[in-house]
């Protein structure tokens, strides 16, 4: 149900989520916010996920919380619920996870930003290995590629974090910036290595237990199942996902990694979001010194800042963010938003990647999030103005479900032979291409 200040909550308790307040009580529209049902409904309609969980909130407050759809495209399936329902949040492990431990161990002073990170990883370095520090990791300007197929090799985590350390780097350090999920894997290594325990372990001692947000994990227990929306039908582990990490190299790793791993729900979200608001405090409890969060949160490279990234005006963030605005999406459909100018947050969890029905379901999953962004931005009447632009994203469905192309006819006789001609030649070739693309799958298969 939606939680939309019916009612003007004063006390939190662990696990449920921010207090709520109606809209008006911290200087934003009802009306306006009305508009986050239509777009999130049309992505359902569409086929670009089952199902979804929103909250913003804003000035320590949730001024709207809301389940949509069901966990599956099943008739019977669950529907969804903002508080209940946990979501495996992909690349938010990044910032939720492994960045805020990074953090808190930069407060501490345990590790420095431009420490080379084969000080405290020796089996990562080698040539210019050696010159990687965590700096260029968090802004994924480390040389490492974006990716490697780590899965399909180790047998074992163990085996799996040593393909991880291995990984020769394709760019030179500091030069350019390559998205790396094993970039950040590394820096879920190194957290271990300097906190001495595993980083799940880490992270729910220092920050999800103190903060209340008993709904977010790594590896969640089977009794929680029921409340966790599905993901892949048919992966290369061969049985549909539900309750296990989507992402391959993360369950490589053993399910913890520094890419991916976590399950939320956007109910928890909304007090970690809140939190980083506040400059790393929530409920008496300072997690990070606020220096560190206004550190990490800012440009370092591009339109990355340090493990986070900044609302660009892409990337899912919209057009109406403020200039400080960061956040991060995930893979299977998710994404956090947080605009200190307007002290406000945005949370959508969805599980897109679970047998979509739309012809792009990234391209849904991407307007959907920017719309949400701009919703709520137009929402807030004591902030900085801005300007109402047309229509919503959602609205034109631009791209979701394009229909197939059809041949153009000839309009002219006149030109019959031509096109005969032409006809003939493009079918010779085609066949030749055939031809060609035989032999090649013939020797392919020998090998």
């Amino acid at each position: 149900m939606l939680r939309v200040i019916l009612t003007a909550l004063t006390v939190t308790r662990a696990g449920d989520g921010l207090p709520v307040k109606p809209p008006a009580d911290v200087g934003m529209s009802g009306n306006r916010l009305g508009a986050i049902e239509r777009v999130v409904e049309r992505g359902i309609k569409a086929g670009g996920y089952p199902g979804a969980s929103v909250v913003v909130g804003r000035k320590g407050v949730a001024v709207y919380e809301k389940g949509f759809g069901k966990l599956s495209w099943s008739d019977n399936s669950t529907p969804v619920d903002a508080q209940r329902t946990i979501y495996d949040i992909a690349s938010l492990s990044k910032v939720v996870g492994t960045t805020t431990a990074i953090m808190i161990l930069y407060d501490e002073k345990k590790i420095g930003l431009d420490d080379p990170v084969v000080n405290y990883i020796p089996t990562f370095g080698g040539g210019d290995k050696d010159k990687v520090t965590i700096r260029m990791l968090l802004t994924h300007t480390s040389g490492l590629p974006a990716g490697r197929d780590v899965w399909r090799i180790a047998q074992t985590p163990l085996e799996a974090r040593a393909l991880v350390l291995g990984t020769s780097l394709e760019g030179r350090p500091g030069a350019q910036y390559i998205y790396s999920d094993l970039g950040a894997d590394v820096l879920g290594l190194l957290v271990e290595v300097v906190s001495g325990e595993p980083l799940d372990k880490f992270l729910e001692r220092r920050v999800f237990e103190p903060l209340g947000m008993n709904e977010t994990m790594y590896r969640p227990a089977d009794s929680l199942k029921y409340r966790i929306a599905p993901t892949e039908v048919t992966p290369p582990r061969g049985y549909p996902l539900r309750g296990e990490v989507h992402d391959e190299n993360a369950y490589a790793l053993g399910g913890v990694a520094g890419h991916a791993g976590l399950f939320s729900t956007a109910a928890d979200l909304s007090v970690f979001a809140q939190m980083m608001l506040n400059g790393g405090e929530y409920n008496g409890v300072q997690i990070i010194s606020k220096p560190t969060v206004e550190l990490f949160t800012l440009r370092a490279f591009g339109h990355r800042a340090l493990g986070w990234d900044t609302a660009d005006g892409d990337y899912g963030s919209g057009r109406y963010l403020g200039p400080t605005a960061y956040g991060h999406t995930g893979f299977t459909g998710t994404s956090m938003w947080i605009d200190p100018e307007r002290q406000m947050f945005v949370i959508l969890l969805t599980n897109r990647v679970h047998a979509a029905r739309a012809l792009r379901p990234a391209k849904v999953i991407s307007d959907v999030r920017a719309d949400l962004s701009d919703a709520a931005v137009l929402s807030v009447l004591d902030g900085p103005e801005v300007a109402r632009g047309g229509k919503f994203r959602a609205d034109r469905e631009v791209g979701w479900n394009p229909a197939p192309r059809r041949a153009a006819r000839r309009r002219h006789g006149s030109s019959r032979h031509h096109s005969i001609a032409s006809a003939t030649s493009k079918s010779r070739a085609s066949s030749a291409k055939k031809s060609s693309s035989s032999k090649k799958k013939s020797a392919s298969k020998k090998k």
